[in-house]
């Protein structure tokens, strides 16, 4: 069986998690039945209907596209239960009561087909309390499927299967999720908080304790337990405030509750006045008032944090900064840092990493699944494992074993090893047995930090490298920071174009970062500025032009294959590809008039083209000329690739895949599909509307001006980009060739960055990450 066996889905409980499930599944392209109970006589479905309601106002939204919403039917428990019998998976998320869910289990087993799965969203109950007094037909089609919150965004999908549970049936949903809805897979044993919430609750736990305990700020404690251990940027308490500082009560009454009495967690469990009088008045984090941190409108918005002797908030304070190598990430040092510093870093590490050492194999089977678990649940860079290689796990156990506290039997199995090594090319982990394994990977996976394990690149400069991902593909891969385009990437497109025609049949542009590419190296751009180097920028620009037109024209297919951001000129090299394959969360988009820039690498004439052949868009110069304009004046990112066909950044035949270990071999896939018979683009030529058309998009840009929603300089920066879209000098009736706009884009992008507003504008993004509005 497989994951297409699943058409349709039934979520019942359209509270946040339910309805971002629903939502979820419906970004998959499947129709999804969303039920909950009725709360209005005159109105039976409000519930579910309000649930998407309010995710097509969310931001960051739950959908990736209004289509998807539309996949969307709600109804009630009471009318339309029977109604499950058209779907091949029920996922349950109401309230976690178990009362509550029995009773729905029981009409269920009335209503339902036997084989379709049925899965609770529970974190807390345990399975076999869920199905207990149900039929064994039901037990063989019940798992727990634990998803984290936004279901979006978060990756993480904990599986835990009952001994009665239909192996068969498991793998199905599982691979639903890992192909459809982009999960990666973690299967977890019946045990109180599966792998990630058992954790990271402890995690939590011990950080609040010691910061109370050694009398830390908030600032100081977070500054420690944040990214110095590679754990998210917030560090503790700023992470409390993001997920809820109420949501940690019902965390810790539920693992007290359910965990036996002699496990470490149940030590260390502390409830504070404080935080209890916090919840009280409201201060329960960035959803309610404030939180630890929170901001003051009253004094100008001020930053402030909360004492915690006192309980009184002040002005947020500047931590003090760690020196050598502990603020570099070395752990070991980091722990042995005097003062209390180290005594906090030791007091949370030491408690956290020894805890989640003792979850192997009681919560999990191997240490894998518990460095999965916390990278993708709690957005650690580094799971427990990892982070005990680097300290040393015979280091650990030493100072464990020293202050009298118990030493975990797998820190013992591993002696002075390490838990994870490469040996001939792949990573493998220490098992229980005391030998090295392969790291396990889903069928289908191709990451390139395996290639790059096990192979040299066939080129390579300070910027970009060209890797062999076999069966003649080759793939380009940007190595600078944020994967920022500069003039070495562009040298190695030229060097690469003839060497794939040389060796491979197609070549792929993907790369493992957070980021696809934020873009041109404004950084560079604006030290060529400051020495007047406008012959540079110009070389630069026309570069940029060469190398994106060498890949079009390249006797061979080019796929690009986009995850997270691709701007600016990451979006040209996708506009200049012969097809696109991206992750569902790519965000995509031309941004340059933001920073007072026009799109110089293409872009314009590459969006003009996709409009101009759109067969449901009008035809005529002016229609597509407008169009562009309007998503490119205004820096229109996609907030989704399914949004990104929406605005012309992708075809209607590209790509989506969901789950982003699969992309590149979804690319890959994608490029050699085109191999056969394949042919080079013709050259497009343009018809475009002139001063005419050139007069009416400066008529829609005052009328923004007016209301107050452009700014004097935005007027300037539109026309210079209506100039390019419109064909500079050319009439109505004359043919605009490709060549034609690319030497209008220089001249444009020239113009702009030789403009004192301009250089401002790079500077403040460079500076603050924010755009200035003059």
């Amino acid at each position: 069986m497989s994951e297409a066996t699943i058409r349709k889905v039934c979520v019942i409980g359209a509270g946040t998690m339910g309805a971002g499930i629903a939502a979820q599944v419906a970004n998959a392209g499947v129709p999804v039945l969303l039920l909950d109970i009725v709360r209005d006589p005159a109105n039976r479905n409000a519930v579910a209907e309000g649930a998407v309601a309010k995710m097509l106002k969310t931001d960051p939204a739950p959908f990736m596209s209004k289509a998807a919403a539309k996949l969307v039917e709600t109804g009630n428990i009471e009318d339309h239960l029977a109604r499950v019998a058209e779907c091949d998976w029920i996922v349950e998320a109401i309230i976690e009561r178990l009362d509550l869910k029995q009773q729905l289990y029981a009409k269920l087993e009335e209503v339902r087909t036997p084989g379709t799965a049925v899965s609770s969203n529970t974190s807390t109950i345990p399975l076999d309390h869920l199905v207990e007094g149900r039929s064994d037909a039901f037990k063989r089609d019940f798992l727990i499927t634990h998803f984290f919150n936004p279901p979006r965004y978060m990756r993480l999908l904990e599986i835990v299967a009952g001994p009665a549970s239909d192996a068969a049936l498991v793998d199905r949903i599982a691979d639903f999720a890992d192909r459809r809805m982009g999960k990666t897979i973690v299967r977890a044993k019946d045990t109180p908080g599966f792998i990630a919430n058992r954790v990271g609750t402890f995690w939590i736990q011990v950080g609040l304790n010691a910061a109370f305990d050694l009398g830390m700020t908030v600032e100081e404690a977070d500054a420690i337990a944040g990214k110095p251990m590679g754990v998210p940027k917030t560090g503790i308490f700023g992470l409390v405030d993001l997920v809820g500082i109420d949501l940690m009560p019902h965390l810790q009454k539920s693992l007290t509750s359910t965990l036996p009495a002699d496990d470490r967690y149940q030590q260390i469990a502390r409830s504070f006045p404080l935080i209890e009088t916090m919840i009280a008045d409201g201060y329960t984090g960035r959803k309610g008032k404030g939180g630890f941190y929170r901001i003051n409108r009253a004094e100008n918005k001020r930053k402030e944090a909360i004492d915690l002797a006192t309980g009184e908030y002040r002005p947020q304070a500047k931590a003090p900064e760690l020196r050598g190598p502990a603020a570099r990430g070395d752990l070991a040092a980091l722990i042995a840092t005097p003062g209390k510093a180290g005594e906090y870093a030791w007091a949370i590490l030491g408690e956290t990493l020894a805890y989640a050492a003792s979850l192997v194999p009681e919560a999990a089977d191997d240490i894998v699944a518990v460095d999965v678990a916390m990278k993708l649940g709690y957005n650690w860079k580094y799971g427990p494992f990892e982070l005990i290689d680097r300290i040393g796990a015979a280091k650990l156990a030493e100072r464990l074993a020293a202050e009298g506290r118990p030493v975990p039997a797998i820190l013992t199995l591993a002696g002075d090893r390490s838990f994870y090594r490469v040996e001939g090319g792949r990573r493998q982990y220490l098992g229980l047995d005391g030998a090295y394994h392969d790291v396990p990977q889903a069928e289908g996976v191709l990451l390139l930090e395996d290639v790059k394990r096990n192979s040299e690149p066939v080129l390579r400069n300070a910027s970009a490298a060209l890797w062999d991902i076999g069966d003649g593909v080759a793939c380009l891969e940007f190595t600078s920071k944020m994967n920022a385009l500069d003039g070495e990437i562009m040298k190695l497109i030229g060097q690469a174009v003839p060497l794939v025609q040389q060796r491979f049949k197609a070549l792929v542009v993907y790369n493992e970062g957070s980021n696809f590419s934020a873009g041109a190296n404004l950084g560079l751009a604006m030290f060529a500025v400051n020495i007047a180097a406008w012959g540079e920028i110009e070389k630069l620009v026309a570069g940029g032009q060469l190398a994106y037109k060498t890949l079009k024209y390249a006797p061979f297919p080019v796929v690009s294959a986009p995850a997270g951001m691709a701007l600016g000129g990451g979006c040209e090299i996708l506009l200049h590809s012969d097809a696109v394959q991206a992750h569902a969360e790519s965000y995509i988009g031309l941004v340059e008039c933001g920073v007072g820039l026009v799109p110089g690498w293409g872009g314009c004439g590459e969006m003009l083209h996709r409009w101009q052949t759109n067969p449901k868009f009008p035809k005529g110069p002016m229609p597509a000329a407008a169009k562009v304009f309007e998503i490119v004046s205004t820096a229109t990112v996609s907030k989704s690739a399914a949004e990104a066909r929406e605005y012309g950044f992708l075809r209607a035949e590209d790509g989506i895949t969901m789950n982003r270990d699969r992309l590149l071999a979804d690319a890959k896939a994608k490029a050699l599909s085109l191999v056969d018979g394949y042919r080079a683009p013709e050259q497009p030529t343009f018809r475009l509307p002139g001063a005419a058309g050139r007069a009416g998009m400066k008529l829609a840009v005052e009328s923004f001006h007016k209301r107050g929603m452009a700014t004097d300089y935005d007027m300037v920066v539109s026309d210079t980009l209506a100039e390019v879209l419109t064909g500079g000098d050319a009439d109505l009736i004359d043919t605009v060739t490709e060549g034609d706009l690319l030497a209008l884009e220089r001249k444009a992008f020239m113009a702009r960055v030789r403009d004192k507003r301009t250089q401002a504008r790079v500077d403040h993004m460079l500076s603050t990450g924010k755009p200035l509005r003059n």
